[in-house]
């Protein structure tokens, strides 16, 4: 009896434990859940901050610039929109205010401009574009701010300083003249767009009225901006890439030799030297100064169509450009490729296209020692006072060729003007390293006139990329272009 009084005592006694506990069990759920679903709303909370910042913040420029964003009205009801300069502080684009209030976008160079800078009407292009962000920000000194809302006044916007040199712009443009093509010219240290040029070209400050002409002229294509957009086949200006497959896979170009005959054949396909020109016993240098198409057909037939293609594709064909609006270069060579296909690309000719811009980078990258550095067109946006807001700083893209590589295509380029189809740039003041290109587009046999090249030598200033649509060789149209630009940059 006394133990079963006993057992009953322990378990009356166990039994109010047993409910603490289990109440406390009960308890520490409860506080799990209530952290689960704080936590979960902090997470929330967290990232719609997160989103705010990132649209509002980040890439607010990107979404304020864009054509489709009907908040660039808004901003346009408050602020007037900012001047374009140049880099040596001429106005480009202004926006001219009448007593009634009308704003008209003027454009004092007119043609010359037209496509780099852009237009402001029926959408936008160029630096209009690109810049829409900064033209339409103000950051006047907050106290006129205050008293132009007051007013009822708009505000100024910022000034955009580009890159762009009229020096340049103007050489560029008079010695292309009435010719259809486009020029390019850089800064390789920097990335600094200095010039670009296309033509045929138009007015942007009769642009609207001249709105259905423009857009359905296709013989023209006078709002096409051909130096970032034009597709036109490298012609020997691809000779680059192939001299530096052939390095990749020889480790020197030393002892190369090649008999060029004026004419190649293989598999039935057959490929001449300009002129069906005979350059005899060659070395590699010789055979790249005289852009001889036998020796480099018959090069590329020993690379294979995979090996080109890897060293196309390392120098960003095939690829997105670090430019605001590009035509993607196109090179379709594999590894599956037969060898008249093979030969033809191998020269620049075949299915490759490739805009002026992408040639003006490649090139820039041999001049800085491999490394590409994102092109830029603004140097700087300032306020009405002009003081700097925001300023561009040279950043490197992305090392396209290493150094070695460089300074090889560098003295082959060189070659080129002080032996070779560019020699009309020896002898001068400065020193040049470029290569020529004769790019046929149709049965004809009619060619682009291509040159890519840069100056100085020994420390690179700029870099130029010409391209004279149906302008012959190289050394007819595109080398004297070039000459005027240098001539321009080192005695203007």
């Amino acid at each position: 009896m006394r133990d079963y009084e006993n057992r009953q005592y322990e378990e009356q006694e166990k039994d109010p434990r047993q409910k603490e506990q289990k109440s406390a069990r009960k308890k520490r759920k409860r506080n799990r859940e209530y952290t689960f679903v704080s936590w979960f709303f902090i997470l929330i909370f967290l990232s719609l901050i997160g989103y705010v910042i990132y649209f509002n913040v980040a890439v607010s420029e990107d979404f304020i610039n864009s054509p489709y964003n009907t908040r660039q009205d808004t901003f346009s009801d408050r602020v007037i929109r900012g001047n374009i300069q140049s880099s040596d502080g001429e106005i480009l684009a202004t926006t001219n205010v009448y007593d009634d209030g009308t704003e008209v976008r003027s454009y004092p160079y007119a043609n010359m401009f037209a496509h780099v800078v852009g237009y402001d009407s029926n959408g936008k292009s160029g630096l209009e574009s690109e810049a829409n962000f900064q033209l339409l920000s103000s950051h006047e000194f907050f106290l006129d701010q205050m008293k132009n809302e007051f007013l009822g006044r708009k505000n100024m916007g910022d000034t955009v300083v580009s890159s762009l040199s009229v020096n340049l712009q103007s050489a560029a443009y008079n010695a292309l003249g009435d010719r259809r093509g486009a020029v390019m010219v850089m800064e390789p240290s920097t990335g600094r767009i200095l010039a670009m040029v296309s033509k045929p070209d138009f007015d942007p400050n009769y642009l609207a009225d001249n709105w259905d002409y423009l857009v359905n002229d296709e013989t023209n294509s006078s709002l096409l901006n051909r130096a970032t957009n034009g597709a036109y086949p490298p012609g020997s200006t691809f000779k680059i890439v192939t001299a530096l497959d052939y390095f990749r896979k020889n480790g020197s170009l030393e002892g190369y030799s090649y008999l060029c005959e004026g004419s190649i054949t293989m598999e039935e396909h057959t490929i001449n030297c300009y002129n069906g020109t005979v350059h005899g016993q060659e070395d590699f240098y010789s055979a790249f100064a005289n852009s001889c198409n036998c020796a480099f057909a018959d090069m590329g037939t020993d690379l294979g169509g995979g090996s080109l293609k890897d060293t196309a594709e390392d120098l960003l064909f095939n690829s997105r450009l670090p430019l605001t609006s590009y035509k993607t270069s196109s090179f379709t060579l594999d590894k599956k490729s037969g060898v008249p296909l093979i030969m033809q690309t191998s020269i620049g000719q075949g299915n490759t296209l490739v805009s002026p811009a992408h040639m003006a980078l490649i090139t820039s990258a041999i001049a800085n020692g491999g490394v590409l550095m994102k092109p830029t067109l603004i140097d700087e946006v300032v306020n009405t006072t002009g003081e700097s807001v925001k300023k561009t700083e040279a950043s490197v893209y992305k090392r396209l060729i290493s150094t070695n590589e460089a300074n090889l295509l560098g003295k082959l380029m060189q070659g080129v003007v002080t032996n070779g189809t560019a020699s009309a740039l020896n002898g001068r003041g400065y020193t040049v390293a470029g290569k020529t290109g004769s790019a046929e587009f149709d049965e004809n046999g009619s060619s682009h006139s291509w040159f890519v090249g840069y100056s100085d030598v020994d420390t690179p200033d700029i870099v130029v990329s010409i391209i004279v649509e149906n302008g012959g060789t190289g050394s007819e149209a595109a080398v004297p272009i070039a000459g005027q630009i240098f001539d321009a940059y080192y005695y203007n």
